[in-house]
């Protein structure tokens, strides 16, 4: 039984650190930027990312791409 995948959506995620909790480790927020075109390379999403990163006031911790798809049966 042979499985199609077809990308439905994906998303663009920016992990930030924020600050330090009270023993010294790093706190984070993320955050989220939707309908990123399913087909867009992952160059350019990341490229995306650095340059949305250099408007933030935080320091950019990593860039996430977060994808879905549709598993179909033929």
């Amino acid at each position: 039984m042979p499985v199609t995948v077809n990308p439905l959506s994906s998303r663009l995620q920016l992990r930030l650190v924020v600050g330090q909790d009270g023993q010294g480790n790093p706190v984070y927020r993320t955050r989220s930027y939707a309908n990123v075109k399913a087909t867009a390379s992952d160059d350019a999403v990341f490229a995306v990312g650095s340059a949305l990163a250099g408007l933030q006031q935080h320091d950019l911790e990593e860039v996430r791409r977060v994808n879905e798809f549709v598993l179909v049966e033929e």
